[in-house]
């Protein structure tokens, strides 16, 4: 996926960056695949502001996406490579023998044409097939990778990423995370070998404000730049800085750094090695 580059014309355009979909093969949607997506504005069920920064947007359909691909031993065709509003990575359309279609996230280098295929036995470790993670070589990247056998693909599905298979040893396969983190799941949970392509999203730079109100994403105001009754950080004449000594949330709570990780979290036991920039 290149990125282009405008001419300075104007004082966004010398900031912002554009995708050239040179990959995408297909524009629009499958209809039978899609759902209409309703914007929430961030708010939960009862209408409370949980996300905040959220709201308006261009229109968006959701994409099924089968990201437990449970058609076993039946070759698909890759119909079409397409763009995906709701993630940075791309979709490939499968086409089956019986007419059926189906969603999948589009590794690095998959094309219109290729064969993929999904099993619960060893087949061959090519880009795109799926098959628990006790068949697949060692050392070979994944993507798309279930945390529980026949739950779906839950991990490294983001544009760009990969995660290397470390080793298999009896129930339990050791991977290692995009973020470095080195940790166990079930050697029986299934995953895509390959990389996630559209590697050169996180190159994009959107320039400004209203390419972001685009995205459904709202300004967003600082704390120093509000008054004491509003935010921790506020008040003072002229520039101050925010007057304390850790930096704090508009509700008074300690920001930057502090760890939200839950210390029993039921997952701890898997996770081998922490993010190299993280304590254990």
């Amino acid at each position: 996926m290149p990125i282009r580059r405008y001419n300075p014309t104007t004082n966004a355009r010398r900031q912002s960056s554009v995708d050239t979909f040179s990959d995408v093969t297909k524009f629009e949607p499958e209809k039978s695949l899609t759902i209409f997506r309703k914007s929430t504005g961030g708010r939960n069920n009862t209408g409370k502001i949980t996300v905040r920064h959220r709201g308006g947007g261009a229109r968006r359909y959701i994409r099924v996406i089968d990201f437990v691909a449970n058609k076993f031993d039946v070759p698909a065709t890759v119909a079409a490579i397409e763009y995906d509003p709701n993630r940075g990575a791309r979709l490939a359309l499968l086409n089956y023998p019986d007419g059926e279609k189906c969603y999948m996230i589009a590794p690095l280098g998959l094309g219109v044409g290729d064969i993929v295929m999904s099993s619960a036995q060893q087949i061959e470790a090519k880009n795109g097939n799926r098959m628990p993670l006790k068949f697949i070589p060692t050392g070979i990247m994944v993507h798309n990778i279930e945390l529980k056998p026949g739950q779906g693909g839950k991990m490294v599905r983001s544009a760009g990423l990969s995660a290397q298979l470390m080793a298999v040893e009896g129930d339990s396969a050791t991977l290692r995370m995009p973020s470095g983190e080195v940790r166990r799941v079930s050697a029986d949970a299934a995953a895509t070998v390959g990389q996630v392509g559209n590697i050169e999203r996180n190159l994009i730079r959107w320039g400004k404000a209203g390419r972001s109100r685009l995205r459904g994403i709202r300004p967003t105001v600082r704390g120093k730049a509000m008054n004491p009754v509003d935010h921790p950080h506020g008040g003072g004449e002229g520039r101050n800085p925010i007057g304390m000594k850790f930096a704090k949330t508009p509700w008074g709570k300690h920001a930057h750094g502090v760890k939200t990780r839950q210390p029993n979290k039921y997952s701890n036991t898997f996770i081998v090695a922490r993010r190299s920039h993280k304590k254990k």
